[in-house]
C-alpha cells in the first residue's frame, strides 16, 4: 500500500532569467501561504551574474520552499541562433534527465527523502517537454504562463493553423484571426513568426501543441485585465476545444502576498531611491529595458539626446551597447561592470554633465519594483516585457511602449489598444530600425506633460485598484488559485485510480 500523502507537494520547473524566476517565486509563495502546499523549485545552474543574482533572490525565501539547482548544461555546441527563446528551451531540454531523476527519487517509496512525493508538476513555456515526466509518474501537470492570456492563446492556436496561413502572415503580412480573441496583426506578431523558414517557428509550434495536453494553465493575469481572451480560452466552441484543462488567471504576480522581506537598512538602500526622494511627485520617467534588453550604439546615442531634449527628469538604466541583438544581455546582465565598461564611453559627449540636475544614469541594474512604486515616478519607458508591464500597471504608472523581442510587440499592442495604459514609439521606415531623438522627445513629453498622459494615468490607476481587488481574499485570482488546489486533488485521485 502506498504511503498516504499528508501534504500536497508541487514541483516547479523554471527557466533561467529574472523575468521567469520572479513570477515563479511569487507563485511558490502563494502555494505555500494560501494553499498550504510544500513547494520545490527546480532551477538551472548557470554561472553568469544574472543567474547568480536570481539564485540569491530565491534563497532569500528558502525558509518557505525548497530550492534544487540542477547540474549545469552546455549548449554551446548544440545551438547557434539569435532567438533567446531557443537557447533557453535547449537548456531546459538538456536538464530533463536530472529533473526526472530528482522527481523519481522524491516519488519512490524506497528512498529516505525528507520531502513528500510530488503531487503536481508546474512548468513554464520553455519546460513543456517536462510534462511527459509528470505523465510517466501519474501526477497532475500544469503550465504556468508568466505572460499574458493573449500570448497563451496565440501559442495554443498557432499549431492548429495550416502552414500556408503562417507563411502568408510572414510573407504577405496578413493578419491571423484567433477565435474569440483580438486579431494578431503582423506589426504586433511574435518574432518567431517573422521568418517562415526559421527553426524557431517550428519549435514554438511544437511547444504549443505539447502544452495543449496539460491538465491546466495558470496565467499571470486577472479577469478584469483580459476578460475577452480568458472567455475564449474557456469556451469549448472557441479555444477551449483545443486544450485539455481549465485556465486559471492567478495574477498579477507583481504584487507580493504573504511574508515579505524586511525593509533594507538605510545604509543598504539604493541611491536611486534616495535621488527619487528629492524629486516632485510623478515628475520622473523611468527608462529600462528589462533583464535582457540591449540597444545598439547608435540607438543609445539617440535615446540619450531624446531624453535630454524632452527636458523631463529621468532615471535611466544603461547597459553597454550590443549590435544586432536586442536580447543581448538576457543571460549576461550584471557582467557590464566587470568588463571595465565606462558609461560615458557610449553616451554623447557632455551628456552626463548637461543632465546632472535632472537625470540619473544607472549602470546594469536597479531595484525596479521599488522604483516603479516610488511616488516621484510618473512614467515608464519600457521594452514591454510582461512582468515589467504588469509592475507598471499595479503601481499606477503609464508607459511609453518600446517593444524589443519575443512577445513584446503583442504586449505593446495590448497596452496601447486594449488596456489604454500606454503610447507606442514609432520606428521610421528610413531609419534602419533606429528610433530617432525627436520621436523619443515627443513620446516622453506626451506621457509626462500633455493632457493625453493625464488621461492614460487615470486609466492605469483604475487597473491598479482592479489588480489588488483580484488578489484580495474572495477576489477572482484568489479564488482561481484555490480552485487549482481542488482540481489538482481530483486529478491526483483520478491518476491513482488508473
Amino acid at each position: 500500500m502506498a504511503t498516504p500523502i499528508t501534504k500536497p507537494h508541487a514541483a516547479m520547473f523554471c527557466s533561467p532569467g529574472m523575468g521567469h524566476l520572479v513570477p515563479f517565486f511569487e507563485l511558490a509563495k502563494r502555494f505555500v501561504t494560501q494553499l498550504d502546499f510544500q513547494v520545490t523549485i527546480f532551477v538551472l545552474s548557470i554561472t553568469d551574474a544574472s543567474t547568480i543574482r536570481s539564485h540569491q533572490f530565491l534563497h532569500s525565501a528558502s525558509n518557505l520552499f525548497n530550492i534544487v539547482s540542477l547540474p549545469p548544461v552546455d549548449i554551446s555546441g548544440l545551438v547557434d541562433t539569435p532567438f533567446i527563446g531557443t537557447k533557453i528551451a535547449m537548456m531546459m531540454h538538456q536538464s530533463l534527465p536530472a529533473l526526472r531523476s530528482a522527481i523519481s527519487e522524491m516519488t519512490s517509496t524506497s528512498t529516505s527523502s525528507d520531502l513528500p512525493p510530488v503531487t503536481a508538476l508546474i512548468v513554464d513555456i520553455f519546460g513543456i517537454e517536462a510534462l511527459a515526466i509528470a505523465e510517466e509518474f501519474r501526477i497532475p501537470k500544469y503550465v504556468f504562463d508568466i505572460s499574458s492570456a493573449w500570448y497563451l492563446a496565440t501559442m495554443l492556436y498557432a499549431p492548429t493553423l495550416d502552414v500556408k496561413v503562417l507563411d502568408e502572415h510572414a510573407n504577405k503580412k496578413l493578419p491571423i484571426k484567433i477565435p474569440g480573441c483580438t486579431t494578431l496583426h503582423f506589426e504586433d506578431t511574435h518574432d518567431v513568426f517573422e521568418d517562415p523558414n526559421s527553426p524557431a517557428r517550428s519549435r514554438f509550434l511544437c511547444r504549443g501543441k505539447e502544452a495543449s495536453t496539460a491538465d491546466g494553465f495558470l496565467v499571470n493575469t486577472w479577469e478584469d485585465l483580459e476578460p475577452k481572451t480568458l472567455k475564449a480560452l474557456r469556451d469549448t466552441k472557441l479555444l477551449g476545444s483545443i486544450i485539455r484543462g481549465p485556465v486559471y488567471p492567478v495574477g498579477p504576480m507583481a504584487i507580493p502576498v504573504g511574508p515579505t522581506p524586511p525593509p533594507q537598512p538605510v545604509s543598504r538602500r539604493s541611491h536611486v531611491l534616495d535621488w527619487l526622494d528629492l524629486q516632485p511627485t510623478e515628475s520622473v520617467i523611468y527608462v529600462s529595458f528589462g533583464s535582457g534588453g540591449t540597444l545598439s550604439a547608435k540607438q543609445t546615442i539617440e535615446l540619450a539626446y531624446g531624453l535630454e531634449l524632452s527636458q523631463q527628469r529621468f532615471v535611466w538604466l544603461v547597459r553597454a551597447p550590443v549590435e544586432n541583438d536586442a536580447s543581448g544581455s538576457y543571460l549576461t546582465v550584471g557582467n557590464d561592470d566587470r568588463a571595465g565598461n565606462i558609461i560615458s564611453d557610449y553616451l554623447p559627449d557632455g551628456f552626463l554633465s548637461r543632465t546632472y540636475n535632472v537625470g540619473l544614469v544607472v549602470p546594469t541594474w536597479a531595484p525596479q519594483t521599488e522604483i516603479l512604486g516610488h511616488p516621484s515616478i510618473g512614467g515608464f519607458l519600457s521594452h514591454c516585457g510582461w512582468n515589467s508591464s504588469i509592475e507598471s500597471i499595479v503601481n499606477g504608472v503609464p508607459m511609453v511602449a518600446w517593444p524589443f523581442y519575443a512577445d513584446h510587440k503583442l504586449t505593446a499592442a495590448m497596452l496601447t489598444e486594449e488596456f489604454g495604459v500606454a503610447i507606442r514609439l514609432k520606428v521610421s521606415s528610413s531609419s534602419n530600425g533606429v528610433v530617432g531623438r525627436e520621436e523619443v522627445k515627443m513620446m516622453v513629453r506626451r506621457i509626462m506633460v500633455d493632457e493625453e498622459g493625464h488621461s492614460i494615468r487615470s486609466r492605469v490607476k483604475e487597473l491598479k485598484h482592479s489588480a489588488r481587488k483580484a488578489l484580495s481574499e474572495g477576489g477572482t485570482s484568489y479564488c482561481s488559485l484555490s480552485q487549482v488546489a481542488k482540481d489538482c486533488q481530483i486529478r491526483l485521485q483520478a491518476y491513482s485510480d488508473l
